[in-house]
């Protein structure tokens, strides 16, 4: 039997986070978020994975214990699957790291090798622990909650997708990605 991997984005965070930067923060989900994973959770289950993860962050762990409920299995944390690092602008407000930074937050994708956002992880160097992460999966069927920049940076990399590319290939909140 072939590898099949499930890829979900957590649902929608608290409310206070919303226009904030929040890569390795750990926040909760929004009342929405939480009633979104318990609808979600049931129907994941029913995809039957062998192994359920998340990265270790709150947003993540709901749905992934939520699964784990249904199916029995444990929900295991592999911080490899978190968001970008994106150091000192993490919990702040992008407008307000757009005015202290203007058009150098583009680095992330002009400069995808060398840019540092906030002082955190670059985009490659992101991008080389979610697929990483990716070809260490164990299972044959693997469901993994995460986030919007590891699900691009797999998606992009398996496609062959150029970095400027890369926005467009995050998914919505509580998104599933079947890929083989």
């Amino acid at each position: 039997m072939s590898r099949q991997v499930l890829l979900v984005r957590h649902t929608q965070v608290a409310l206070a986070w919303r226009g904030r930067c929040y890569g390795h923060s750990d926040m909760g989900l929004s009342r929405a978020g939480a009633a979104h994973a318990r609808i979600l959770a049931r129907q994941l289950a029913q995809w039957a994975p062998d192994v359920v993860l998340h990265s270790g962050l709150r947003r993540t762990r709901i749905l992934a214990e939520a699964i784990a409920a249904f199916t029995g299995l444990p929900a295991q944390a592999d911080p490899a699957w978190m968001e970008r690092d994106f150091g000192d602008w993490e919990g702040r407000s992008w407008a307000a790291i757009w005015r202290e930074t203007g058009n150098a937050m583009d680095g992330m994708i002009d400069d995808a090798e060398a840019y540092r956002p906030g002082d955190g992880e670059t985009t490659m160097e992101m991008a080389a622990r979610a697929i990483a992460a990716w070809q260490s999966l164990p299972a044959r069927r693997a469901l993994v909650i995460t986030h919007g920049g590891p699900i691009a940076a797999i998606i992009a990399t398996r496609q062959g997708t150029p970095v400027t590319d890369w926005p467009r290939l995050v998914p919505a909140t509580g998104a599933c990605l079947e890929l083989p």
